[in-house]
């Protein structure tokens, strides 16, 4: 691909490193319905930082014709017959007034738009702030369809990676949680074996010499157990618990305690189901049983934390739990699909959200709705695949890998693998790109 230096007054310098494609039309139909479509303006766009949408529409109002960009086929199109020279002097002129630095004349500059509603660009290389002219006519779509600010992309994942900290932070207070149990069961344990001892000794020592090569029988042995048997029962524990801690530091262990109490109701509850048995575990619940559960639930607006929760407390393995969560969320879904994964995009992030791995049980849980569904889910998979990825659900390593393995699994002429490879080529595609 023939590359042009940004800018036409950098055109004659050979070591310039600020580079775009060189712009390539079509003509396309015939009367009244010719059209001119810019093939690369994806590409020209890229390199220059700046939404297609934003060149499309700036051909348009220079030219005075129609012009669309379709966002999903990536397809730049102005009405009319219009040399390819003609228009790359429209994109000089574009270049010149939103994406060159009026200081420096670099194109690295991000467009702002201040609180007054007036565009400015500001350069990262030498930090002027240009103030654009305000008269133009892609000044209006600028302010109704501002750009998605680099900012915006950090914070998303700056939040990931707070909330990942946060579940660190989490299990690390567990842990700690479990070392102060320990050691009250050690101090417990230390206090009893000290009174044995000192008891044992008050008797040996009132015990005759005759007496010791008989060892004592019956009822001294007896009274011994019933001396030190120990209270097992939940209102004991607790008043044990509370006699050796601090106020502040007994209620986190009764916290905890009360949360292993209802974890073992619900257990014990899925084990006495008669729906509950599963052929490789006995306190797995059925997947019918899973479905209808979490429906239940979800039902009642909760939130992505308390999803967790339940998730936590459902009995079956990690897969079984995915696979039963989505389709509780999507059984039903017609046409549209993709867009009901949308609107409950923020539950299978909660759901994933505590490892990472958890991503590949998603995919194959999308695998598997998708195998015994209608035809929508499987027609709209690419779409689910881009939404999860847009929203950082779920990441490019993750979904690679969960193509690779169903093409080395199954059948390659599998229609979801074929509904799902443009979009796998597209985000490798984007990631070699983003490389060089």
């Amino acid at each position: 691909m023939a590359l042009l230096n940004i800018g036409a007054d950098n055109r004659g310098d050979a070591f310039y490193r600020y580079k775009m494609p060189k712009m390539i039309t079509k003509i396309e139909g015939r009367g009244n319905g010719i059209k001119t479509n810019i093939v690369n303006m994806v590409d020209i766009a890229k390199a220059l930082a700046r939404p297609a949408s934003y060149t499309t529409k700036y051909f348009g109002c220079e030219l005075g014709a129609q012009s669309k960009f379709d966002e999903k086929t990536g397809t730049s199109l102005v009405n009319g017959s219009h040399d390819t020279a003609k228009l790359a002097g429209l994109l000089e002129n574009f270049i010149k007034k939103y994406v060159q630095c009026y200081g420096c004349g670099n194109p690295e500059t991000e467009i702002i738009i201040t609180k007054t509603q007036m565009i400015q660009l500001k350069c990262a290389a030498c930090g002027f702030v240009s103030d654009v002219d305000m008269r133009d006519k892609l000044n209006t779509f600028i302010l109704k369809n501002p750009p998605e600010s680099k900012k915006a992309s950090k914070d998303k994942k700056a939040m990931r990676r707070a909330e990942k900290e946060r579940l660190k932070e989490g299990e690390a207070a567990d842990e700690e949680l479990k070392k102060i149990k320990k050691e009250v069961k050690k101090k417990a344990s230390s206090s009893k074996d000290g009174t044995t001892k000192a008891t044992s000794s008050r008797r040996k020592a009132n015990v005759s010499d005759e007496d010791h090569s008989s060892p004592p029988h019956g009822k001294e042995e007896v009274d011994d157990d019933v001396q030190w048997q120990t209270d097992t029962s939940l209102e004991a524990a607790r008043q044990r618990i509370q006699e050796q801690l601090s106020a502040a530091t007994a209620d986190m262990v009764m916290l905890s305690t009360d949360e292993s109490e209802k974890k073992a109701k619900a257990t014990s509850k899925a084990v006495s189901s008669p729906k509950g048995s599963h052929a490789e575990n006995g306190n797995s619940q059925s997947h019918e049983n899973l479905v209808d559960e979490l429906k239940a639930n979800l039902q009642k607006s909760i939130t992505g934390m308390q999803l967790q929760t339940i998730l936590g407390s459902l009995s079956g393995s990690a897969q079984e739990k995915m696979t039963a969560l989505f389709e509780a969320l999507f059984d039903g879904a017609e046409k549209g699909f993709s867009k009901e994964v949308v609107k409950k995009k923020n539950f299978l992030g909660a759901a994933v959200a505590e490892d990472e791995g958890l991503q590949l049980l998603l995919l194959r849980a999308i695998e598997a709705f998708c195998g015994k569904s209608s035809s929508y889910a499987t027609k709209e998979v690419a779409l689910v695949l881009k939404a999860l990825y847009d929203s950082d659900v779920l990441e490019e390593e993750y979904i690679v890998q969960w193509y690779q393995e169903g093409l080395k699994g199954g059948s390659k002429n599998s229609q979801i693998w074929k509904n799902a490879k443009p979009f796998i080529e597209w985000l490798q595609s984007a990631e070699s790109e983003s490389e060089e």
